[in-house]
């Protein structure tokens, strides 16, 4: 059936017209949605005839919260949102001086296999409707008692892989009838599919785009990154470029920092050379580490000499200030918890 919550406004009014239904009823229904209505009851300026006939065609996604973290050092809050269907996904909400940003996922796993990265471990389940995404923002608005100014798309899964439900994710939450969160305030990131970057270019949505890079080279970033397969640093640097002339937006570089792996001097001027020719500007994560995964973040001094390199060869950088370290913040560690668990009762339920 289909989600109330991933419907514009005029979709809402077209939905209600075929129903026989007077078109301002749209914007009442959007209002209560917006707001974080979860059943038809919670739509109390509607007649309950209309209600009826919703609940007859048409459903409300619903986020449950199955577990909420938060960080005693700096007061970040990690929510697992389990799903209609029972899958479960993460959303991190963050305070920075310009308000409180929530990132968000937009995948039930991931399928893009990430050496490093949590969320991979056990390939892609499913995506996630702009609804859900939607609700991701809502649900963590309302439960953190305070007006979420700013979304990443930084959590578990490939945005531009689910492209599509993404686009209407994005349209959905700058809509002026509801949040109304500008697209300046909102960042994507990608591994770097260069055929949807280009396709999102044509879109012109203002929003900062971030490319995971993690490595200069070839040979380590395929290590890394099998999406890096059959495109290459070359072909992700050109559709950087091509993006910016399209949007005039800078693009930032996402790095994390692993030990003996992408930290060397030589990889920091390579590093330096591809940020001056996409005019990017380059986020440095220490890597937060994965118990399933071998890497180690990079050694203080090895941070030092990087940023030291970067900054002679003329790039400009920033160390990306680590929150929630102790409540599990990287991507897919709590969702990944939450997998162990269950497979662990049923293997004991099948004993």
């Amino acid at each position: 059936m289909t989600d109330l919550r991933s419907l514009l406004p005029e979709e809402l009014e077209t939905l209600l017209r075929d129903m026989g239904e007077p078109s301002y009823r749209a914007k009442q229904l959007f209002s209560w949605l917006t707001k974080g209505a979860a059943s038809f009851d919670e739509l109390k300026n509607l007649p309950k005839s209309l209600r009826e006939k919703l609940a007859e065609q048409t459903t409300i996604s619903a986020l449950k919260c199955l577990r909420k973290q938060t960080s005693a050092a700096d007061g970040t809050v990690k929510y697992l949102w389990e799903l209609p269907d029972g899958n479960a996904v993460e959303t991190v909400v963050m305070r920075y001086e310009h308000g409180a940003t929530v990132c968000i996922s937009s995948q039930v796993g991931c399928r893009m296999g990430c050496a490093f990265c949590a969320s991979a471990i056990g390939g892609l389940v499913r995506n996630l409707t702009a609804g859900e995404m939607l609700g991701e923002v809502l649900f963590s608005q309302l439960d953190y008692g305070e007006k979420i100014s700013n979304v990443v798309l930084m959590g578990i899964g490939e945005p531009l892989d689910n492209y599509d439900e993404v686009l209407r994710f994005l349209r959905l939450v700058n809509c002026p009838e509801g949040l109304n969160i500008g697209m300046r305030h909102i960042s994507l990131s990608t591994c770097g599919l260069t055929e949807r970057i280009a396709d999102l270019a044509k879109e012109d949505l203002q929003l900062t785009l971030a490319i995971s890079l993690h490595a200069p080279d070839d040979e380590t970033r395929s290590r890394l990154m099998p999406a890096n397969r059959g495109r290459g640093v070359a072909q992700v640097l050109q559709s950087c470029q091509d993006y910016f002339a399209a949007t005039g937006r800078r693009i930032t570089f996402e790095y994390a920092m692993i030990d003996g792996v992408n930290d060397s001097p030589e990889q920091a001027r390579q590093l330096a050379r591809l940020a001056r020719q996409a005019k990017a500007h380059v986020n440095l994560i220490p890597l937060n580490h994965v118990a399933e995964r071998a890497f180690q973040p990079s050694r203080p001094e090895r941070m030092r000499e990087f940023c030291q390199i970067l900054e002679r060869e003329g790039a400009n950088y920033t160390i990306r200030r680590s929150l929630g370290g102790d409540v599990d913040a990287s991507c897919g560690q709590l969702r990944r918890k939450r997998e162990l668990a269950r497979a662990g009762e049923e293997a004991d339920a099948a004993c």
